[in-house]
């Protein structure tokens, strides 16, 4: 990977970093970023690690996850150096009024903005946790245990654990070296798939009872009423979209959040050529092509239309 020399002199040259990551975290964001902020401190950097959001209970066992602050003790204080990581524009954070002196964005999604100073964006990249290998590398910061169960850990979350077609051979190397570094591929799985709470569980099976077949498009969503009934919050929808991609005949998965009475946040999933990540950004979201996300205003009815009208038009046969 082509790692522009600007990032790397910013790094060894400042000494206190600000990165922050997109709302509603994934693996790949919060392994991404947790390995990079350990590497920046074991070179003598201050770092703050910022989510808007908490960390989601099923990635608490990533080292050092407690460290993630949702906080900013000085909202308009000066912030040196912004660092954007999975993500790439500050709205995709949360942060607002943000004032910086650098600002620099580490993100691999096909769906750019023109923000940063310096801007490393690797669309072919199968996740933000491969570029921060190789960035943590170009550092000369050697690679601990921890960091090496976050690296991997963004690195399975992104391809689904190997499985998807973003699965190179380059991804499996890293990957056998990260394990040689530390990281417990199936201590990893486990808490990933197989920690689940029963009220998560309760919640998946009321969301699967919306499951809605359109053709080869399956659509299924979750509202507030659900996660009140079943003690459950939106981190608990996490993978959700995916279930339906187990269906032969499903080519795109559609999973709709209830944000309130007049809004949803979607999350689409899908198969071979359909890109996802057009339909997202015409309704100025984003994403990569076979996974891509965005906000609809609108009742559901309303909300379903206009997205399967969209997906349809990117269907590679319309």
């Amino acid at each position: 990977m082509n790692i522009p020399d600007r990032l790397t002199d910013l790094l060894r040259r400042e000494r206190s970093f600000f990165i922050a990551i997109h709302i509603d975290p994934d693996g790949d964001a919060l392994g991404s970023s947790l390995a990079l902020s350990d590497a920046l401190v074991s070179l003598g950097k201050e770092v703050t690690l910022y989510s808007r959001d908490p960390v989601p209970e099923i990635y608490r066992y990533l080292p050092g996850w407690e460290r993630v602050t949702n906080s900013i003790s000085n909202p308009g204080a000066q912030i040196s150096n912004l660092i954007l990581i999975d993500c790439n524009e500050p709205d995709r954070t949360g942060l607002e009024d943000v004032k910086f002196r650098h600002s620099a964005v580490i993100d691999h999604h096909e769906t750019m903005r023109d923000f940063g100073d310096i801007k490393w964006i690797e669309p072919s990249a199968p996740a933000t946790g491969l570029m921060v290998f190789y960035l943590i590398r170009a550092l000369n910061a050697g690679i601990t245990s921890g960091m090496a169960t976050n690296l991997y850990s963004a690195i399975a979350v992104d391809t689904g654990t190997f499985r998807y077609s973003n699965t190179t051979s380059e991804v499996l190397r890293v990957s056998s070296e990260l394990v040689a570094s530390g990281a417990n591929p199936a201590y990893i799985s486990k808490s990933l798939y197989e920690t689940w709470s029963d009220r998560r569980f309760s919640l998946l099976i009321s969301v699967l009872d919306t499951l809605e077949m359109q053709g080869d498009i399956a659509v299924m969503h979750v509202t507030q009423d659900m996660f009140r009934a079943t003690g459950t919050a939106p981190e608990d929808t996490e993978n959700f979209s995916n279930f339906p991609r187990m269906i032969k005949t499903v080519k795109v998965s559609v999973f709709l959040r209830e944000l309130d009475s007049s809004s949803y946040k979607i999350s689409m999933r899908s198969k071979g050529d359909v890109n996802v990540a057009g339909v997202a950004e015409a309704f100025g979201g984003g994403g990569h092509m076979n996974a891509a996300g965005c906000k609809i205003k609108g009742n559901l009815g309303a909300v379903k239309e206009a997205l399967l009208k969209a997906i349809k038009s990117k269907m590679p046969d319309a």
